[in-house]
């Protein structure tokens, strides 16, 4: 676990949070694994333990929404402590998911210039991004976009310094030291290296969102027709 001392915060009037700061130095911890572990186990046990409007977990730190008129923010704040104080990183199992993409061509446009920015050929860049199992961290930017951790060093690549105005649903790309993919389509900075036919979002679903904070994300090499 970090260097961190933990926060436990109310948000106005409906909300309650808690928050990881470092002891020392900077204003904002750096991401650690053990330390979303138990982010997301906390998470999990107040939603099957207590009724609320959401619960998001983000990085270093996780909010409750609730209904004031039925419950008080100090009741909240007891609660989150108490299941802080009980809940073990160990405790939380991360959900494995495999994702099909098609890298290059039209489904990775920016495949080469990543290529190019790392020295690294194209298939290089591909064995690199596809051998590694992902993170996810938290959703966010749109509905079931999920920030995933765990990209190789030597694939770090800038966004672009002019972003798209329509970047396809499905497409996956590099941010800086982060991968992820676009639910819907929208404009995006990421440089875009493939693409998946896989469903990130339907409200319809009971979990709108296929991916969850803590999920593991294998990306699976496919030729894929469309």
């Amino acid at each position: 676990m970090p260097q961190v001392e933990i926060h436990f915060e109310l948000l106005g009037e409906s909300a309650a949070s808690i928050q990881a700061r470092p002891k020392t130095g900077l204003n904002i911890a750096a991401p650690d694994l053990q330390l979303q572990r138990k982010i997301w186990q906390v998470a999990k046990v107040l939603g099957q333990e207590y009724q609320s409007q959401d619960i998001v977990p983000g990085m270093n730190n996780l909010t409750v929404l609730f209904d004031p008129t039925q419950d008080s923010g100090e009741l909240w704040l007891q609660r989150m402590r108490a299941v802080w104080d009980k809940t073990e990183a160990e405790s939380f199992h991360q959900r494995q998911v495999d994702i099909p993409v098609c890298y290059g061509g039209v489904h990775g446009p920016d495949l080469s210039l990543v290529a190019e920015h790392c020295e690294l050929s194209e298939s290089e860049v591909v064995r690199l991004h596809s051998e590694t199992s992902y993170t996810v961290y938290f959703l966010g930017f749109q509905p079931g976009f999920a920030y995933m951790g765990g990209l190789a060093a030597r694939l770090n690549t800038p966004r672009r310094a002019e972003p798209r105005l329509l970047v396809p649903a499905g497409s996956v790309g590099i941010g800086g030291s982060q991968t992820g993919i676009y639910p819907s389509e929208s404009p995006g900075g990421w440089q875009l290296i493939g693409w998946t036919p896989t469903c990130l979002f339907d409200p319809k679903n009971s979990a709108a969102s296929l991916l969850g904070p803590g999920d593991l994300v294998r990306f699976r090499v496919e030729d894929i027709d469309v």
